[in-house]
């Protein structure tokens, strides 16, 4: 009864330093709870863009996809190898007219998950609007299995040119 009691009493010191530890990290401004902070308001941001984009409200779009990758670009700096902040950086700055430095946080992306859907959809849709047509294409063919809306809005994209 004694080892028992030992043991978990072991086991919740343990469990209390690793939590103290943990909680102690995450105050700092560069903590993981601060950067997904960044990142789901980035990403709020940018839903309501596309919104008001769909309404032709662009300038108003255009205000909160500055914001959001001003979110983003904070983000970026806690993580540097999340593909999910790399496609909404690329996505903002696509959409902010940053078409090249886009392109290069799409790649970044990719390297780390080749099979990312909307980075495959949105790095295709850069290149539509870049008049590279044949790399368009090859973001379409890896999405072509996936059974998934960024494929048929990418093909959307590439039908229209």
């Amino acid at each position: 009864m004694f080892k028992k009691i030992l043991i978990i009493l072991i086991a919740v010191f343990i469990f209390a330093q690793y939590v103290g530890v943990s909680h102690g990290a995450s105050s700092d401004s560069g903590s993981s709870e601060n950067y997904l902070n960044q990142y789901k308001q980035a990403k709020k941001f940018v839903e309501r863009a596309k919104k008001l984009e769909e309404k032709n409200k662009t300038d108003r779009a255009a205000k909160l996809y500055v914001k959001a990758l001003e979110k983003l670009q904070e983000a970026y700096k806690a993580d540097r190898n999340n593909p999910d902040i790399l496609n909404y950086l690329g996505f903002t700055l696509r959409k902010t007219g940053k078409l090249k430095e886009a392109e290069k946080f799409y790649l970044a992306g990719l390297k780390i998950k080749p099979e990312h859907n909307g980075i495959n959809e949105y790095l295709g849709e850069l290149y539509v609007n870049t008049g590279r047509m044949d790399l368009a294409k090859e973001r379409l063919a890896i999405l072509k299995s996936c059974n998934c809306e960024e494929y048929t809005e990418l093909k959307k994209v590439i039908e229209k040119k």
